[in-house]
């Protein structure tokens, strides 16, 4: 029990080191490249602080673990935005955003939680075929993200300035401390939990997501605190994306994920909600309000009373 904790404590330390670190690397290649903030942290920083919950879920899909392949997906949507965003708000509320940026984002992320929701409710499972749709969809974001990089950077007066190879290397270090990080964390508290003869499904929604989402939770308290808040909001609505597109499309796409009644008639319509209850006053008056997060913060305490 005593190394399960050690362990759990290093995990910890090397999330938030290497999140600290991640931010500015990733700041940094958008300074180089004269890629707009919110642009990096929707396409860089969300894939590399989603890699956690692509491995679990991969991970446990294979194992036959199929509850904690799609609870570990919407748990970590549920948490990055009901406490990690939420957090966010609460700190530093977003001011002057650009809707536009961010809107197809979250129109892309609406459709394709609907997509998956009817999917589950239809099948009881999500087949080869969405995942390999989920991960079309994937590569079409890439597309037009880096579409949009060109365009904002054109409109912005962006310049680029000067290699960002040092940076990139950083980038890739800071993810593989995130990475190794989020497992320790992940796999001994799956370890502690267990002692409490916790439900697979409960502890995916809950412990699991809460573990692979703390990367995104480090580097977007790091980002708030550099002053980085266009790299935080695009970061969170980034890796919400990739939870669907990826953490469930390659599980999928590889042998199937039967899920739970639950799946879709409490987690998916809750992520989809939550998500809304973020944007749309983002989207409305260019800003967030603290009691988004204060209201935001209240429904995921909710939702994890209820699940335990």
């Amino acid at each position: 029990m005593l190394m399960t904790v050690v362990l759990f404590v290093i995990g910890l330390l090397l999330i938030m080191f290497g999140g600290d670190r991640f931010v500015d690397a990733a700041v940094e290649i958008s300074r180089k490249l004269g890629i707009p903030q919110l642009v990096v942290g929707a396409t860089i920083v969300s894939l590399g602080t989603t890699l956690p919950e692509i491995l679990v879920s991969t991970t446990a899909a294979l194992q036959g673990s199929s509850d904690i392949a799609a609870g570990n997906a919407f748990g970590s949507i549920i948490c990055n935005t009901a406490l990690i965003a939420a957090v966010g708000q609460l700190v530093r509320p977003t001011k002057n955003a650009e809707a536009r940026t961010f809107r197809w984002r979250i129109v892309y992320f609406v459709l394709f939680a609907l997509f998956l929701m009817a999917d589950a409710a239809v099948k009881g499972r999500f087949g080869r075929v969405t995942g390999i749709t989920l991960l079309l969809g994937f590569v079409v974001y890439a597309l037009i993200s880096i579409r949009s990089a060109e365009e904002e950077e054109q409109e912005e007066g962006i310049k680029p300035d000067g290699g960002f190879v040092r940076p990139l290397v950083t980038l890739v270090v800071c993810a593989a401390l995130l990475f190794e990080g989020a497992n320790l964390l992940v796999d001994n508290g799956i370890l502690l939990a267990q002692a409490l003869h916790v439900p697979e499904r409960v502890i995916a929604v809950t412990f699991i997501a809460l573990g692979t989402s703390l990367p995104e939770l480090v580097t977007a308290i790091n980002a708030l605190i550099k002053g980085y808040e266009d790299v935080s909001l695009g970061n969170i609505i980034g890796a919400n994306l990739l939870n669907l597109l990826l953490v469930i499309g390659i599980p999928a796409a590889i042998r199937g994920i039967p899920v739970t009644p639950q799946v879709a008639s409490v987690d998916i319509p809750l992520g989809i909600g939550v998500m809304l209850l973020l944007a749309v006053p983002i989207l409305v008056k260019k800003r967030g309000y603290r009691w988004q997060g204060a209201l935001l913060l209240v429904i995921y305490g909710a939702y994890c009373v209820i699940q335990l």
